[in-house]
């Protein structure tokens, strides 16, 4: 796992040749004890619960950085190093 950016008590992270759990590109966003699963292409909850106005937080990151999580993605499934992002401010 490698954290990509941390907002708002958010910490948002990507794990390394994490392919075979949802098979599409996904970002993991814990969030004091839970942690939740977003579809980069569609900022789509695909698992978990978080608050809705935390939802709507990483949603409006993902769509802001979408370019950047891909290219990240693509280096993450292939175990190499992924590069930070800048947070929501």
């Amino acid at each position: 796992m490698a954290i990509l950016s941390m907002f708002y008590g958010l910490i948002v992270s990507m794990y390394y040749f994490d392919t075979q759990q949802h098979n599409l590109p996904h970002i993991h966003v814990k969030y004091q004890e839970q942690e939740d699963i977003f579809n980069i292409i569609t900022a789509e909850l695909i698992a978990g619960s978080l608050p809705i106005p935390k939802i709507r937080l990483v949603q409006a990151w993902i769509e802001i950085h979408k370019d950047e999580l891909m290219a990240n993605w693509e280096l993450a499934v292939s175990g190499e190093n992924i590069f930070k992002i800048e947070p929501l401010k």
